[in-house]
């Protein structure tokens, strides 16, 4: 994962302001029935970014320990989790430098798709209490639902230098490794967003050029014209999808 975090340099202050946000009114109710979250346990957050998912539990009431390999990522998590039951640890999904048997869940977000999906795994069930959880759980921008959906995926990756890179097959293998106890759930919305929010958002992903790139100007340009293309007023509005995976390994 090492590799792959560099890629957020340069991202965290548009991956914090424009990403979308996990709802815990979403996640919270399901796993407390799925598999019995309490306030008590340890959750350790995998790829943490900036604390997106690790909000969820401590708005639970648990501890949370924040594992995130980006230097730029791991500071804004901590700026903004200041006093909060959260600790930031230097390390990635394949090598925590957590504890063994020591975590109740296990969760990661939107960056398992960047893990190692067997040493990381391999790296849960290490640090997971006999019987503990791993919950993974993707949201965002369903690419294959609307027209501006579909182009906007279709722009990212003529951008992207990331190339054969496929998110969905990591995503796709997760029942192989819940094999016990698995619940999964797939939940539709939309959202809308400002000129200035979707640009934001297709900026803060982490296979697109950055300002100073020499393709950032015409990146910059192709998604104003999307923009202009699919709003109604002042917006745009796209789908959304949750894509909930949690059991035992």
């Amino acid at each position: 994962m090492i590799e792959s975090a560099q890629r957020f340099t340069g991202r965290a202050a548009d991956y914090n302001e424009f990403r979308e946000r996990y709802d815990p009114e979403v996640l919270l109710p399901r796993l407390r029935a799925w598999c019995g979250l309490q306030p008590s346990w340890l959750v350790a957050d995998i790829g943490a970014g900036t604390g997106m998912l690790a909000d969820v539990f401590l708005a639970n009431g648990n501890q949370v320990l924040a594992v995130e390999p980006n230097a730029e990522m791991r500071a804004a998590c901590m700026a903004l989790h200041a006093g909060a039951r959260l600790k930031v640890l230097d390390a990635c999904a394949e090598a925590t430098s957590i504890p063994t048997e020591s975590i109740d869940l296990v969760c990661a977000g939107r960056a398992f798709h960047w893990f190692d999906v067997d040493r990381s795994i391999s790296e849960f069930r290490r640090i997971l209490k006999p019987d503990g959880w791993f919950l993974s759980v993707a949201f965002g921008r369903d690419e294959q639902e609307t027209g501006a959906n579909v182009e906007a995926k279709a722009l990212l990756r003529s951008f992207s230098d990331a190339g054969g890179y496929d998110a969905d097959a990591k995503y796709a293998r997760l029942p192989e490794y819940l094999t016990r106890d698995r619940h999964h759930e797939e939940i539709g919305g939309t959202m809308r967003l400002s000129k200035e929010q979707f640009s934001g958002l297709l900026r803060s992903i982490s296979t697109a050029p950055l300002a100073g790139d020499t393709r950032f100007v015409e990146f910059q340009h192709e998604i104003d014209r999307l923009f202009a293309r699919y709003a109604v007023g002042e917006y745009i509005e796209l789908a959304t999808r949750y894509w909930i995976n949690v059991g035992r390994l």
